[in-house]
């Protein structure tokens, strides 16, 4: 039977057996949930898409001024119609972050090319800090979350952690999507590539998720993070996680829609394990791949840089 809501899992209450339970249902018959209670308050959160409607109400010269046109690293901004998703044009302007990290003087492989520094506007100096503090956070739950599923899974709490012993790749974005009569798509359907993905939605709705074969709203939950899984845990649970598709239908003409999204990853030179599940849960695995030597889980960062490439093939001309 299709549900009607996503799961709701409470951050405050993984320590206990019982939420774990329902965190592993949620992850593997949905493989979105809501999650509340995660220790960041509403006002935490309004703060944030307040700024982020800030940096979009600049004027188009100043978001131009950190156009991803300006970094090889892929970070800064994409105007409405930069960004392809599924072959399609998406009609959302976007500004992206990744980790705050010097580049390689020299590259030893290709993917070290998404290793760099931000762009942050000069006009608008608060948007720095607050962006890299609710990272930072994120981060934080984000962990805190994979462990509880592993748990879940039967298998040790840091089974995956040494696929970030130095830190997570993470990459976030800030995104507006303007009411259009040109596309009913604000991004196309698609899944996600890493571990975890939190979104952060203002009160416009938009949000769709394929559950049975129908498309479910994803109506907003004030104070919540949308959470989907990854493409690359589904990999290393064998297909018992499931990573789902989803899409942003554009808003209605004279309306807009807000969102924060923030993407968690093992770290670029990784090897991402298969879990050695219990049998039960090994006859109920979908069986995406048994094979440890799998390219998306033994080549993490040559993915991520194909997938930065295919979505901003201009990253960077113009610096």
């Amino acid at each position: 039977m299709a549900i009607q809501q996503l799961p709701i899992i409470s951050y405050k209450q993984l320590d206990t057996q019982a939420e774990r339970e329902r965190l592993l249902w949620a992850a593997s018959e949905v493989g979105f949930f809501y999650l509340v209670e995660h220790g960041l308050s509403e006002a935490d959160l309004d703060a944030v898409l307040r700024v982020s409607r800030r940096f979009f109400a600049l004027s188009q010269a100043a978001k131009e001024q950190v156009s991803m046109a300006y970094s090889p690293h892929f970070r800064g901004y994409n105007a409405v119609g930069q960004e392809v998703t599924a072959g399609a044009v998406d009609m959302r302007e976007q500004f992206d972050w990744m980790n705050e990290e010097p580049a390689p003087q020299q590259l030893q492989y290709d993917w070290q090319r998404v290793i760099g520094p931000n762009l942050w506007p000069a006009a608008l100096p608060p948007l720095r800090e607050q962006l890299l503090s609710l990272t930072l956070r994120q981060t934080e739950i984000a962990v805190t979350l994979l462990r509880a599923l592993c748990q879940a899974l039967g298998v040790a709490w840091n089974a995956l952690d040494d696929s970030f012993r130095d830190g997570p790749y993470t990459h976030s974005k800030i995104i507006r999507y303007p009411g259009t009569e040109a596309s009913s798509q604000g991004v196309g359907a698609h899944k996600d590539p890493g571990y975890l993905t939190f979104v952060l939605q203002d009160q416009q709705s938009g949000l769709e998720v394929e559950h049975q074969g129908e498309w479910l709203d994803v109506e907003p939950l004030s104070g919540s993070f949308v959470v989907n899984i990854g493409e690359l845990l589904e990999l290393a649970s064998d297909g018992f996680l499931q990573a789902t598709n989803h899409r942003v239908r554009a808003p209605k003409p004279g309306t807009e829609r807000f969102s924060v999204a923030y993407f968690m990853a093992a770290q670029l030179d990784a090897t991402v394990p298969v879990l050695d599940l219990p049998a039960a849960m090994k006859a109920k695995s979908k069986g995406v791949s048994t094979d440890p030597n799998n390219p998306l889980l033994s080549q993490v960062g040559e993915n991520v840089l194909k997938g930065r490439v295919r979505s901003h093939p201009d990253a960077g001309k113009a610096a």
